[in-house]
């Protein structure tokens, strides 16, 4: 039995990607989904292409606490995020990078939430990014890398930029 093949490296995949894009930027657009459906509680089931996942909400405000909220989802695809563009971005720029740490924190008013008087809005009111990069490039090297990913990095993109949203709701 052989083994199965290696994936290929971030370079060679954004080469082919480059290659199969040409002088047409509109094949370098792909449409994502994603399916939500309500389960027990405040549990929702999630699938994002071939995986499934969950999100919910404590059991201390009605959740089953199985897994996280949707802000700490949310959160969690800025850190993720900023890792693979840190790191997609140090092979482009031919930075050596031996590891980037994110950190991703909040203030949410759960009163917004809940619909309480005087209460803020639902969304964060301030989101804190720490990272932490580690490697033997000079300090002006990754300055260099920072810049790169903050221009690049698409879910800090949606954190920081209003994105139209297109909504519509059915009954069955």
């Amino acid at each position: 039995m052989s083994a199965a093949p290696s994936p290929p490296t971030i370079r060679d995949a954004v080469a082919a990607t480059r290659q199969k894009v040409g002088d047409d930027p509109a094949r370098a657009v792909v449409r994502l989904r994603t399916d939500a459906r309500m389960g027990d509680g405040t549990r929702v089931d999630l699938r994002a292409g071939a995986f499934e996942f969950a999100a919910d909400e404590p059991v201390s405000v009605g959740g089953t606490g199985t897994a996280p909220n949707p802000v700490q989802m949310a959160l969690a695809a800025l850190g993720s995020c900023q890792a693979i563009t840190y790191r997609y971005w140090a092979e482009e720029l031919g930075l050596r990078l031996d590891g980037v740490t994110v950190t991703v924190e909040a203030n949410f008013d759960t009163g917004a939430f809940f619909g309480f008087p005087g209460s803020g809005t639902p969304a964060p009111s301030a989101v804190r990014c720490s990272v932490t990069l580690e490697g033997p490039e000079p300090a002006a090297r990754y300055e260099e890398l920072a810049a790169a990913v903050d221009e690049h990095c698409p879910v800090l993109d949606l954190f920081t930029r209003a994105v139209p949203v297109e909504r519509a709701v059915t009954t069955a």
